[in-house]
């Protein structure tokens, strides 16, 4: 689910398999899943042992993911050309633009959080480091599966046919809503630094 659910990197995706192929894409996803695994940890981090990290660390996180965000967004919206737009969201080095989406997903976080949570349900207090581990294995395996069903979708033709047709407006729409969770990941880090 944190992984087939649209946001900013699966639009950033994409834009790139679209483009560029399965084997861009392939590589965007296997950078992204350090950023995967990172938030899976803090999610299970936040849940089980709230007091492990100090709360400032959540707020940095918060802050660097909307002004990456914001910054691609902005790129993307100010662009001339469909192809200064893909430019503008990194269709070049997908492995590294992969990577750096991972770790600045600021959907990747609560939508993780929230999973954890509800399957976690009442028994959050008697899990141990040993079923921490069990749970972020389990959630390495759905963020593989995850990507494949992705990397698999990218290259059908009528997605690539439907991508091209309407590059500059899909990336665009796509910029926007990157400004949209940048406003949303830095009022998140704005409320948890006063609060």
């Amino acid at each position: 689910m944190v992984i087939l659910t649209p946001g900013p990197a699966v639009l950033a995706f994409l834009g790139l398999g679209a483009l560029q192929g399965r084997l861009a894409g392939a590589l965007f996803v296997t950078g992204h899943l350090v950023g995967d695994l990172l938030w899976a940890t803090l999610a299970i981090v936040a849940l089980v042992w709230t007091r492990a990290l100090d709360p400032w660390v959540f707020v940095a996180l918060a802050g660097t993911c909307g002004l990456y965000l914001g910054y691609l967004g902005l790129r993307a919206m100010l662009s001339k050309s469909a192809a200064a737009t893909a430019v503008a969201l990194g269709t070049r080095r997908p492995l590294l633009r992969g990577f750096a989406f991972g770790l600045t997903n600021p959907k990747s976080y609560p939508v993780t959080l929230a999973i954890f949570a509800a399957l976690l349900g009442g028994s959050i207090e008697r899990i141990d480091a040993a079923e921490a581990a069990v749970l972020l294995a389990a959630a390495f395996g759905g963020f593989v599966i995850g990507d494949v069903i992705l990397v698999w979708l990218v290259g059908t033709p009528w997605l690539v046919r439907l991508y091209k047709t309407h590059q500059l407006w899909i990336m665009r729409a796509t910029g926007a809503l990157f400004l949209f969770f940048a406003g949303d990941a830095l009022l998140l880090a704005y409320d948890s630094a006063v609060n």
